[in-house]
């Protein structure tokens, strides 16, 4: 099975999947949005009905990241990962 074909919207790109479930996401997407192989993205419904694809990334590009909340706290990347699984589930 084919990859993926190109679309007339330069913005679009038609992509394919298995029978298993598996979806190829197109190789400029994956360049263009830094999503690696092999690797993991997000799929997430927004309340229009439009699904968006987010990379996810690795705990290794994630090591030392912080972030400042309002309270002025600093957030370790692991806890913000942690955070996101379980809002995930």
């Amino acid at each position: 099975m084919g990859g993926s074909e190109r679309s007339d919207d330069p913005a679009r790109e038609i992509g394919s999947v298995t029978e298993h479930g598996q979806v190829t996401v197109p190789e400029r997407f994956r360049e263009q949005f830094g999503i690696e192989t092999p690797g993991r993205v997000v799929f997430r419904k927004t309340d229009d009905g439009k699904v968006l694809t987010e990379p996810i990334r690795s705990p290794s590009e994630m090591r030392g990241f912080a972030v400042r909340d309002e309270s002025s706290a600093d957030t370790l990347g692991t806890d913000l990962l942690r955070e996101m699984r379980d809002n995930d589930h």
